[in-house]
């Protein structure tokens, strides 16, 4: 049976890790959404959010995308607009078109030229923080104890 609809034979893919980042969720770029979007996979948002948006897999606000929210999820990509709180627990990306107003958290931020961020940002990481600024106080401290003039 070959009509319009093709053979009737069921091409299977192989299992690949870029399989598994596609969103299970899309909000399509004709959709509005106020409230909450919590999902334990990954989402696209092409539409208009505003709220909260928690996701434990990936976020990808597409070039249609606007959200007004306080946003969490473990690799974040923009190529829209974003306003509000940003925590990545892995990586955030702004691309070209993208843009970003608001606080980010990060493990890493990557923006690409043409890319919008007006705000601050903080790094996490692993390293332990005080080994870091034990040296700066050190020396400071060594030049106050100099004899001031003799």
């Amino acid at each position: 049976m070959s009509g319009i609809f093709g053979s009737g034979k069921k091409v299977v893919q192989p299992a690949s890790p870029t399989n598994n980042s596609k969103p299970e969720t899309v909000i399509g770029s004709n959709t509005s959404f106020v409230g909450t979007v919590k999902t334990d996979g990954n989402i696209r948002i092409d539409g208009s959010v505003e709220g909260e948006v928690e996701v434990l897999g990936n976020l990808i606000i597409g070039a249609t995308g606007r959200v007004i929210a306080t946003v969490k999820a473990q690799n974040i990509h923009v190529s829209g607009a974003v306003k509000g709180e940003i925590t990545a627990l892995e990586q955030l990306e702004i691309s070209p078109s993208g843009k970003v107003w608001g606080d980010i958290t990060a493990a890493s931020l990557h923006i690409e030229p043409g890319g919008l961020f007006r705000g601050q940002s903080t790094m996490t990481s692993n390293v332990d923080e005080p080994l870091l600024l034990d040296a700066p106080s050190a020396s400071s401290n060594r030049l106050s104890e100099e004899p001031s003039g003799a």
